[in-house]
């Protein structure tokens, strides 16, 4: 199995989190037109039908660096 590059998936993940903010404050159609499209990429690169699993595995994928806090706690995942 392949494994996607980590940059990418850390770029999709913004783009994601960015659209999901977005459409939560204002829904506009150009926003969720966008959000359906990267949500369908995130998937593809995943291997994965369904977005929430695709954002586990990606956020899975990353490497925990800057995911600590001081104390040495484990940090929010990356996409929520």
């Amino acid at each position: 199995m392949l494994v996607p590059d980590p940059k990418a998936v850390r770029k999709l993940l913004t783009r994601y989190a960015s659209l999901r903010i977005a459409q939560a404050e204002r829904e506009r159609p150009a926003t969720a037109r966008e959000l359906a499209d990267v949500s369908y990429t995130l998937c593809v690169t995943m291997g994965t039908t369904d977005v929430r699993e695709a954002v586990a595995r990606a956020d899975a994928l990353l490497p925990d660096t800057g995911r600590r806090d001081p104390d040495g706690e484990a940090g929010l995942p990356l996409a929520v």
